[in-house]
């Protein structure tokens, strides 16, 4: 169990769903980031991924695009920047997918937040200290 403010890779699938929705877990697990109960951090490719997101056909009415790029603002500000000196390459199923363990390795962190748990969790390579959770079972281990 995560005890502490954990530091975390939040999938761009976590993002877009806590955007999509009013409620839910990526919601909750998104509203607690920007409270600074956790902190999130970001490479080049994952940030370049969140910004991609804002012009894909991917949203509901539930938000604007400017309360989008807010909510991208203040979750930057709730961040740190993580710059990647080593590739692992931990070989996961689809290889777009490998940054986010990479990131993770490279920040400390102690969770991958995603809805892609199955492919994620799936590489050959595991570090110990680091989980790859969906949103719910983060915010189980974190109440």
């Amino acid at each position: 169990m995560l005890s502490f403010m954990a530091t975390v890779v939040l999938d761009t699938n976590v993002f877009v769903a806590a955007l999509r929705s009013d409620g839910g877990a990526s919601r909750q697990v998104l509203r607690r980031v920007l409270e600074g109960r956790h902190a999130p951090v970001f490479g080049n490719a994952l940030w370049l991924e969140y910004e991609d997101l804002l012009g894909r056909p991917v949203w509901t009415d539930l938000t604007t695009a400017e309360e989008r790029l807010q909510i991208l603002a203040a979750l930057a500000r709730a961040g740190r920047w993580v710059t990647l000196y080593y590739g692992w390459r931990p070989n996961l199923p689809d290889e777009a997918d490998n940054h986010l363990i990479e990131l993770a390795v490279a920040a400390g962190a102690q969770a991958i937040v995603t809805h892609n748990i199955r492919d994620i969790g799936r590489g050959e390579m595991r570090w110990q200290t680091l989980e790859v959770l969906t949103p719910a079972q983060f915010l189980e281990r974190n109440p």
